[in-house]
């Protein structure tokens, strides 16, 4: 009979040890290799009911730059009333605003579109002054649930890029705030913020 110290017993499970794993990695790993675990795919968000937060009527208070990238910091204050209506259960909405001061008045719409295929939401303005619906912003609301929407238009004869931002969402308040940039987005000049509180029934 084989007698062996503390040392060789050690040794001897170490070698059992590996070779049982040795076996049972080649009989499993063709398998593995085969049919490798399934890796959960991403969850992409679904943000068609992003605006349902400003489907009602609001309080409306609007800052806006007189004349925006001339280096003016001459701002307007209008105040009156915003009314959003759900369409297509909240794919889209279409929002009136309405808002005025002793020398200025601005009544304009807001239609917003959501495209399911993209998860993005194109926001077009129209002012009753020139009937005319504007380049739509494009975006979407992000995990901090601020909405940020971009496009490009000419303003004055130049390229521009143009920010859209909804921001400090709750259930009977938000700002929104609109900004032109001219070089790309390095630096932003606000030139419109918006400022809302839910009309109590």
């Amino acid at each position: 009979m084989l007698v062996l110290n503390d040392g060789a017993e050690l040794m001897l499970s170490l070698l059992l040890a590996r070779k049982l794993l040795l076996s049972i990695l080649l009989t499993t790993g063709p398998l593995i290799a085969q049919n490798p675990p399934a890796v959960p795919a991403a969850v992409v968000r679904d943000g068609q009911h992003d605006f349902d937060f400003e489907i009602g009527s609001w309080n409306a208070h609007l800052r806006r730059l007189v004349k925006p990238l001339t280096g003016s910091t001459t701002w307007i204050e209008l105040d009156g009333t915003s009314v959003v209506r759900k369409i297509w259960n909240g794919k889209a909405n279409l929002g009136e605003l309405e808002v005025s001061t002793g020398k200025a008045h601005v009544e304009g719409l807001t239609l917003r579109l959501y495209n399911p295929e993209a998860r993005q939401w194109r926001l077009s303005w129209a002012n009753s002054n020139d009937g005319l619906l504007a380049v739509p912003t494009v975006g979407q609301f992000n995990s901090n649930g601020v909405g940020e929407f971009y496009d490009t238009e000419d303003f004055n004869g130049r390229a521009i890029l143009v920010r859209f931002l909804f921001l400090d969402v709750t259930k009977d308040a938000f700002r929104s705030e609109q900004a032109f940039s001219t070089d790309g987005g390095k630096t932003w000049e606000t030139n419109w913020v918006g400022t809302f509180t839910r009309m109590k029934d």
